[in-house]
């Protein structure tokens, strides 16, 4: 893939015509909630497309190492990827220490200024009192977008809404609502309808990362819910993104930053209107995800680890866990990744049919 010194001429028409759509904001702002006027605010044209959430790497003592997280941004931004998301997988919610997560944001926030991805910051909690310590320190940092899943402790979709209209409280920018809680969340999920009041009540809300089964017709419940919702994102490692694109889907957020650049082709091809070019690419990415079918470990880190090492990102392949009696991420464990030679030149195979659909050239660090 060639390197994006320009965008194409339908990129650009849409883009400005998104641009200018968003200037005309028809909402009051009080000293407290927002209130909306008779228009509805478009989606910002910055939030769409694919955002694959940033891996978090660690050093040989198990600490976040910084400075190849704040490399991992650069690499995703070289790819051209529209965004990047952190922290929000689990190995970068439940397994990170409050003050890691407000660090490395504040990593991000300062490697990513000035640079074209948009950077979407995570936000959330086990409760409205946590979050709100990530989404006022997000919001001060000022990123183009934030994500936000439910309440770990939320019972109910009363709970969700009191959680996310606290947040519509603090944050001035895009939010991101992941339908699904983390590993063991036994929750309620919010529904279509909760979904498109929260869009109502505030202009930064209607940006939605679908995760609750069934996922489709909940997908065409809320693509029928435009203007009032803005964008709708494929998730679940993106192995329904292709066929979910054809209902109304405008993006991607997994854990797949790796791939960013194939990710960045398969949007292009998907906004150019061409389906065979889109297939092609995906088809690749696919040839990707489905080594976990053959290789036992996380598949959201797992071998994807050996190909961030590959591309020059990762200095190692270790990875935090957390004991099954564990009762915070001080408590985890740290270990690395072995594969046998086997398995290596299986992901080596495919890596080469990828490679041709990979951005040209040498990541400068």
């Amino acid at each position: 893939m060639t390197e994006r010194k320009t965008m194409n001429r339908r990129t650009m028409i849409k883009t400005l015509v998104a641009g200018a759509a968003c200037s005309v904001v028809g909402w009051t702002y009080g000293q407290g909630r927002v209130h909306a006027a008779d228009a509805v605010v478009p989606c910002d044209p910055r939030v769409r497309g694919p955002f694959p959430i940033l891996s978090t790497p660690f050093t040989e003592t198990g600490a976040v190492d910084f400075e190849v997280l704040a490399k991992e941004a650069r690499f995703v931004d070289w790819c051209g990827s529209p965004g990047m998301i952190w922290p929000q997988s689990n190995d970068s919610i439940e397994l990170l220490t409050r003050e890691e997560k407000l660090k490395g944001m504040e990593i991000l926030a300062e490697t990513m200024r000035g640079r074209q991805t948009a950077l979407c910051l995570g936000v959330q909690g086990k409760n409205t009192e946590e979050m709100l310590v990530f989404a006022k320190h997000a919001e001060d940092l000022k990123p183009e977008v934030i994500i936000s899943r439910p309440p770990d402790d939320g019972k109910t979709e009363e709970d969700m809404r009191q959680y996310w209209q606290a947040l519509a409280e603090v944050v001035h920018r895009p939010v991101i609502i992941q339908t699904s809680g983390g590993s063991g969340y036994k929750g309620a999920r919010p529904s279509v309808k909760l979904l498109v009041e929260l869009a109502k009540e505030s202009p930064f809300f209607g940006y939605v990362k679908e995760e609750v089964p069934p996922i489709l017709p909940r997908m065409q419940e809320l693509v029928a819910a435009k203007p009032v919702i803005k964008c709708v994102y494929s998730a679940k490692g993106g192995f329904g993104w292709l066929h979910q694109s054809r209902f109304g889907t405008e993006g991607l957020i997994t854990e797949r930053a790796v791939y960013a650049d194939l990710l960045a082709l398969i949007w292009k091809h998907m906004e150019n209107g061409d389906r065979v070019a889109a297939a092609d690419a995906y088809s690749r990415l696919l040839l990707m995800l489905n080594l976990k079918e053959t290789i036992p470990g996380n598949n959201l880190r797992g071998f994807h680890l050996y190909v961030w090492k590959k591309r020059g990102i990762f200095k190692n392949m270790l990875s935090r866990h957390r004991l099954p009696a564990d009762n915070g991420p001080d408590k985890g464990i740290v270990s690395e990744m072995k594969l046998t030679q086997e398995i290596v030149d299986e992901i080596e195979s495919r890596f080469e049919v990828i490679q041709p659909y990979l951005r040209e050239g040498n990541f400068p660090g």
